[in-house]
């Protein structure tokens, strides 16, 4: 695909400050990885001072990738394509004297962060797990807004509030003292130091001469001062967004970034891309019309030169196992008539129990599927619980693998105990492990504590000791010594649930017998080897399956940046989408924009579905279209196109087609066999 002249003049321009407003499907990403190459081989930029951040992993990966395309890989060495988050990480691990933190911190995750909050605050919140929600909810908006504990309290106006802000501090504290950190502090911590720290700050605007920021529109308030400070020497940046596709304000997003950046940098040079190379001009065109209900920040007309495509189509059934029935039914039919793979298409809905159904009556008919944001089996809290004991065998100093065991199963070392372990290790500049030897701990803790705690940390030396020579053995005494088993059958909610986590830890331990064991392919590893594996094994299972023929089933959320060729959009009813929340919160808008995002992940067809009724809270509850399907423009949809009249020249046509693929498929499974 050639350049077309707007994404010409986004790669060319590199004198100022740059916002390049790129709607759905006009080739964003070409246009980065392209400016990329341009910084390095026409503007005599070296690799090393241009950093490009974006939201995902996966998005960076293929940045990364694409980008490397264009150049050799000695042009691309020390290159800087990475999520903002990675991007906070770096500066941390290279400034973390100036934070006042250990060489070996940790990483907090959400799992470990609900259960040390679940603790902290018992006492007001009763481990109420709807506010213990909303605490954690509150503190990620306090650290995505820069609003440290201390400050915290100006924004406490009810008990409730008053209580957050005491948990915060004692949240903090616990961070601070275990050589922690969590997500929302990755970008926090390095925002503040390069706010308060020239010295700090010179160093990563000397190091980044050029930046590069993906999906703008989904920066939060603490992103985008970072994006300010590390660009506000030079001024040499492009970012790249689209108000249409803001869809995250529920985690931070905030759009108005878009304007803050025209305030912020008085010769900022806006280019739009406005031609779609993905969508039928149909489907441009209903998208483009739904969206113009929105107010805009900068105004935009997205245009297609594909063909003007199939009219949009509406199903009405009578609930939602008749939607999941039909579904599957015109999926199946339409993969039959066309010989489509079923990689090309994508079941798309608001909330992620709307897919239950629909798994049913795919596996019912034995059709392939794939669901995205499915629990990993590495995810489940078994499986991180046991292998936070292996990571500690292997590394002592994982402080955040420690503090996930130390009390899994119970063993009375309270959090009191902890923080002051903590507090020494900090002190003395060693992991928690390492400090729990230390002599001088009897000094902060009493005889009892210190032998309890001591029993559990040298009990796991000598696990450790033998782990060297008899790693299976070494594991299997583990899980003996603590009674694991029973553990489970103790925590779970009923014996089914545990059944199901102690067969996930069978799995495991036969997993890594082989292993441990070698063929001629894979030699034998070491139990380090092993635990690394494990550890990013989820992350390269995710990537290997992308391409399997497999039908795709996601929320309207984790469809942003993907496209497909036949679309499902289901359960577009009014309380659904938009739903009901946004209709009380008066966020409609948001919700129109995630109704945009769907229907331009489209590339040829579409079929909306929605129900006359809904089961709700195990009640029946009559349901109305969603105001979005009559915000579309009608003459470009068919409603209920069963019910629509067919000519006999139709008819005959279609028939006709019909046998002729079938008598292609007869003759490939006879070639076949």
């Amino acid at each position: 695909m050639h350049l077309n002249p707007n994404q010409q003049k986004a790669i060319e321009f590199v004198t100022g400050p740059c916002l390049i407003l790129a709607g759905a499907g006009s080739g964003k990403t070409r246009v980065i990885t392209n400016k990329i190459a341009y910084l390095i081989n026409q503007c005599d930029y070296q690799a090393r001072n241009i950093a490009a951040v974006t939201f995902t992993n996966k998005a960076a990966h293929e940045m990364k990738e694409r980008a490397s395309q264009n150049m050799s890989s000695n042009n691309t060495r020390g290159l800087i394509v990475c999520t903002f988050h990675t991007l906070g990480l770096e500066i941390i691990k290279n400034e973390y004297k100036a934070l006042g933190i250990k060489k070996n911190f940790s990483i907090f995750d959400s799992q470990d962060q609900f259960i040390l909050l679940k603790e902290l605050s018992k006492k007001w919140l009763k481990k109420d797990h709807d506010l213990l929600k909303q605490l954690s909810s509150t503190i990620s908006n306090w650290k995505n807004n820069l609003i440290e504990p201390h400050q915290a309290a100006c924004y406490a106006s009810s008990e409730r509030d008053k209580i957050f802000v005491h948990c915060y501090q004692l949240y903090n504290n616990q961070l601070k003292a275990y050589n922690l950190l969590d997500f929302d502090d990755l970008i926090l911590s390095p925002t503040l130091l390069l706010r308060d720290n020239q010295e700090v700050l010179e160093r990563w605007q000397q190091r980044i001469n050029y930046l590069l920021v993906d999906e703008y529109q989904d920066t939060n308030t603490s992103q985008y001062e970072l994006i300010k400070l590390l660009v506000s020497k030079n001024l040499l940046f492009t970012c790249v967004g689209d108000d249409d596709q803001s869809i995250y304000s529920w985690r931070g997003a905030c759009p108005q970034n878009l304007v803050r950046l025209q305030e912020d940098f008085s010769t900022l040079h806006v280019i739009r891309l406005e031609q779609n190379y993905r969508s039928s001009q149909r489907i441009l065109k209903s998208a483009n019309i739904l969206i113009a209900n929105n107010m805009h920040i900068f105004k935009k007309s997205l245009f297609s030169k594909l063909s003007y495509g199939k009219k949009l189509k509406i199903i009405t059934v009578n609930h939602e196992e008749d939607e999941a029935e039909r579904v599957v039914k015109e999926l199946i039919s339409h993969h039959f008539i066309h010989q489509s793979s079923y990689s090309h298409y994508a079941i798309l809905y608001r909330g992620n129990h709307q897919s239950h159904l629909f798994e049913k009556i795919l596996i019912k008919n034995h059709i392939p599927y794939s669901i995205s944001g499915d629990t990993s089996f590495f995810m489940r809290p078994e499986i991180k619980d046991f292998l936070a004991y292996l990571r500690v065998l292997t590394n002592p100093d994982d402080d955040s693998a420690f503090l996930r065991i130390i009390n899994k199963p119970r063993r009375e070392i309270g959090f009191i105990t902890l923080q002051k372990l903590g507090t020494w290790a900090n002190n003395h500049g060693i992991s928690l492990f390492r400090a729990s030897f230390d002599s001088g701990l009897k000094q902060v803790l009493t005889k009892r504590k210190l032998e309890t705690l001591q029993g559990f940390t040298k009990w796991m030396q000598d696990i450790a000791i033998l782990s060297e020579r008899e790693p299976m053995i070494a594991i299997r005494n583990l899980i003996n010594d603590i009674d694991y088993n029973r553990w489970l059958l103790e925590t779970s909610p009923d014996s089914k649930s545990a059944e199901v986590k102690i067969k996930n830890i069978n799995q495991l331990l036969t997993w890594m017998s082989d292993m441990f064991q070698g063929n001629t392919i894979d030699p034998s590893m070491t139990l380090t080897q092993v635990v690394m594996r494990f550890t990013i094994r989820d992350i390269i299972g995710q990537s290997e399956t992308e391409n399997i023929n497999q039908v795709h089933l996601m929320t309207l959320h984790a469809s942003k940046g993907l496209e497909f060729p036949y679309l499902y959009l289901v359960g577009m009813e009014e309380g659904l989408l938009p739903h009901q929340n946004s209709i009380y919160e008066d966020n409609v808008d948001e919700e129109r924009r995630l109704a945009y995002v769907g229907i331009t992940r489209a590339q040829k067809e579409i079929v909306f579905t929605l129900c006359r009724e809904r089961r709700q809270y195990g009640i029946l509850v009559n349901r109305t279209p969603s105001r979005f399907l009559l915000e579309l423009p009608q003459e470009d949809l068919v409603w209920d196109a069963a019910h629509q009249i067919v000519s006999s020249k139709e008819r005959m046509q279609q028939g006709q087609n019909n046998i002729a693929n079938l008598r292609t498929i007869l003759a490939q499974v006879k070639n076949k066999y």
